[in-house]
């Protein structure tokens, strides 16, 4: 069973910077896309950053020059390097994953996974 473990959320003062990991275990065939989403209260749940198999990254305009997303393929690992941290970045963050689970027997299937959430407070 594909697991995702979350780390290093916690608080900080805004123009901090924190660091997130999130590893992905368990019967995992092939990853196509490891990514970040954060949930503010009150507010829908939104992408933050995401990068595929092959290195291409995507982010949105509110953390563009601030957060860096990066994986390290061996370790089945994705992290979201936060600098410059505002109070609007306050929020549950997410991690997500897009994969292929190899099953019992050979057969394979897509698989969408979300992680339990781990919260980031920023600070005046």
């Amino acid at each position: 069973q594909v697991q995702l473990v979350e780390s290093g959320g916690g608080l900080m003062q805004a123009g901090g910077s924190l660091r997130l990991s999130c590893a992905a275990s368990g019967g995992i065939f092939s990853i196509n896309a490891m990514g970040w989403y954060r949930q503010a209260p009150g507010k829908q749940r939104e992408l933050v950053a995401t990068i595929t198999s092959r290195g291409s990254t995507n982010y949105a305009d509110s953390v563009k020059g601030r957060f860096t997303i990066s994986r390290d393929n061996a370790k089945n690992t994705v992290y979201l390097q936060m600098n410059s941290l505002k109070l609007e970045d306050t929020a549950v963050y997410y991690c997500n994953l897009d994969a292929t689970e190899l099953l019992p027997g050979g057969t394979h299937r897509l698989l969408e996974l979300w992680g339990q959430g781990t919260l980031v407070t920023v600070s005046s």
